[in-house]
């Protein structure tokens, strides 16, 4: 079997898919099928397996050994870069800033107590987004201990922000 493309006059060609034969002397054909209204790269996957050629599917070719969750580790982050929270915690990025920003993604994302919080961290890209991978629930309390020691500045922070003059 092999396909064809028959020229037609003032039309697209035809594609057949045929079939040689021999009767007597003579190599004769058939046509088993018109392919004309299939679109090409259907056509060009049938001449191939015509050819002998195996394909297989993406299940059979790829093996999926781990996926951590992205989607709203990335709209929660994004927001809060958005708000400009980092900067109002301390003006320079640190392991404890960046502790903080985690804590409260979570909080956002999968509320839980500080133990959980470390623990659920593995099954999402969080850790790596913030570049705190391996912290662990003593961290966590140090990070809230640091941030009980910066709320009067945040305080201020905000109130420039967000207040006016006597206001």
């Amino acid at each position: 079997m092999y396909i064809a493309r028959v020229p037609n006059r003032n039309s697209p060609p035809a594609i057949l898919l045929r079939e040689s034969y021999r009767e007597k002397d003579k190599v004769k054909s058939r046509t088993l099928a018109n392919l004309s209204k299939l679109p090409d790269p259907i056509i060009e996957l049938i001449r191939r397996a015509l050819k002998g050629e195996r394909f297989s599917s993406l299940d059979d070719t790829f093996e999926i050994v781990g996926s951590l969750h992205h989607g709203h580790v990335a709209a929660v982050l994004t927001t809060i870069r958005n708000l400009r929270l980092p900067e109002l915690l301390a003006s320079r990025s640190s392991r404890m800033r960046r502790l903080v920003v985690a804590l409260i993604a979570s909080r956002i994302l999968y509320p839980a107590s500080k133990l959980a919080t470390a623990r659920s961290w593995n099954t999402s890209t969080l850790p790596a987004e913030l570049d705190i991978s391996g912290a662990d629930e003593n961290e966590l309390y140090a990070a809230m201990d640091w941030l009980d020691g910066r709320q009067e500045a945040i305080e201020e922070k905000l109130a420039e922000r967000h207040l006016e003059n006597g206001g």
